[in-house]
């Protein structure tokens, strides 16, 4: 399992899992996209470079789906899949590939407005990490 869902007030939430932190903010961008459309209709036509950089491992998680909901919010970017290039002291480089928003082909299942930092935790626990982070519709 990489993520599941729970309830929260007027919002929702997810915990993303990882057997280590690059596997973990892959998961997390697929999480985030996977509610917000289906991610078998995305084709890996392009890709991109995003450098994310944080205060901590969970500043690190929120600026990195901020990143993320960026490109989908602001330029209608949809983004199938991540590779992390590395994690190092609190900072990231990963390649995402995505493709531009069509809505012929498209569904849009969810509209997420932003990733908050309440309650936001990422742990390391004994199979790998896990991060818990709630979302404002």
């Amino acid at each position: 399992m990489t993520y599941r869902l729970f309830d929260h007030t007027a919002d929702f939430g997810m915990e993303i899992f990882g057997k280590d932190l690059k596997d973990l903010f892959c998961n997390a961008q697929y999480a985030l996209f996977d509610q917000i459309t289906e991610l078998a209709s995305i084709k890996n036509e392009n890709k991109k470079e995003i450098k994310v950089i944080g205060a901590d491992l969970p500043d690190l998680m929120i600026n990195w789906l901020r990143e993320l909901l960026y490109l989908w919010n602001g330029k209608e970017l949809l983004v199938n899949k991540t590779e992390v290039i590395y994690i190092k002291d609190n900072e990231m480089l990963a390649v995402v590939y995505y493709v531009s928003y069509d809505p012929d082909q498209h569904l849009i299942k969810k509209e997420i407005k932003a990733v908050t930092y309440h309650q936001i935790e990422v742990l390391k626990i004994s199979s790998g990490y896990r991060a818990r982070v709630i979302f404002d519709l």
